[in-house]
């Protein structure tokens, strides 16, 4: 009998949703922190997080379905050791994307200045505003974040320009799409420029001094991705300055953000601490739920599983296509 260890926090319907698909299995629900190394080893699959380190010898595993879209640590926890690793991508588009556009209007309608000011009981006009409609917004990792996200803006009017690693079809919602090698060529073009990656070799520090000064005057930066896509010393140098119109981070490096951290007076700086994503909607559980029922179906089965993440790149394998 396989045992199933499920750290996800369920209720009762979502529990007897995934023991539909696997009726013969031993269920464990701990929640998050209620498990041991031992719990984790005894295990056959396992659905929900668990910390990378507790993978460590593993010899039983089959297959881990991760609730993050991020695999930190856990590629490298997994590597030969024949498990399946799958992870949660498309299912945190609706709620990241809904966080990016908030910081995205309200840094172009100056309303973090009129909070500051309601506070200060100070009536005071803030001068002129942008908008989405006729701007150029290029996003930088299109997966499910960044396509939910380009698709907004696109409906708002915006021309919306794709970075993407591996070069694939066009989706509907991005009018132009390149190659992470063009980036310096369109970077003067945004007029907002959202970052969702993840945190690789390749990323780190991608917005460096000498990419953030690229940028066009007056645009805007959103980083919902790892925070060590940014040099965060150059971005306050750049907001200091009044290059930038404004920056909207939902992530840092490192986290929690240290308290005597500079980045927290930065002018013109919308920092939320990494909650965009998680369980602040509930509709995202409810994706990941249902992602991991069908692939707990399907792995029952013996058929192919959604989100697979490929141990060599430790990105979601781009050939392998999700249920419909």
């Amino acid at each position: 009998m396989r045992k199933i260890l499920v750290t996800l926090p369920l209720d009762e319907r979502q529990k007897q949703l995934l023991e539909s698909q696997a009726p013969r299995a031993a269920f464990s629900y701990p929640g998050s922190g209620g498990f041991t190394k031992d719990d984790v080893h005894s295990s056959s699959i396992i659905i929900g997080n668990v910390p990378p380190a507790m993978l460590e010898g593993v010899n039983r595993l089959e297959w881990l379905q991760l609730n993050s879209a991020g695999t930190d640590g856990y590629v490298t926890a997994l590597s030969g050791t024949g498990a399946i690793l799958t992870n949660a991508s498309g299912c945190y588009g609706l709620a990241i994307s809904e966080h990016m556009m908030g910081m995205t209007l309200c840094l172009m309608k100056n309303l973090h200045m009129y909070l500051s000011n309601q506070l200060a009981g100070l009536w005071k006009d803030e001068g002129p505003v942008t908008s989405l409609y006729g701007a150029t917004v290029l996003i930088v990792g299109l997966g499910d974040i960044g396509g939910e996200y380009a698709g907004r803006c696109k409906a708002m009017g915006s021309t919306t320009i794709g970075i993407r690693r591996v070069k694939r079809e066009k989706p509907a919602e991005i009018d132009e799409m390149y190659g992470l090698d063009q980036l310096d060529d369109i970077l003067p073009k945004a007029d907002v420029v959202a970052l969702s990656l993840p945190g690789t070799k390749e990323t780190h520090h991608l917005f460096d001094a000498d990419r953030l000064s690229k940028m066009k005057k007056g645009a805007i930066l959103l980083n919902v991705g790892r925070g060590t896509a940014i040099d965060q010393e150059a971005l306050f140098d750049v907001l200091s300055s009044g290059h930038l119109g404004g920056a909207g981070l939902d992530v840092t490096d490192p986290e929690p953000l240290p308290k005597e951290h500079r980045l927290w007076k930065a002018p013109n700086l919308l920092l939320t601490p990494h909650v965009s994503g998680g369980y602040h909607l509930a509709e995202t559980k409810e994706r990941i739920v249902r992602l991991s029922a069908r692939n707990l179906h399907h792995f029952m089965e013996g058929k192919p599983l959604a989100s697979v993440v490929d141990f060599t790149t430790g990105y979601r394998n781009s050939l392998q296509a999700d249920f419909p």
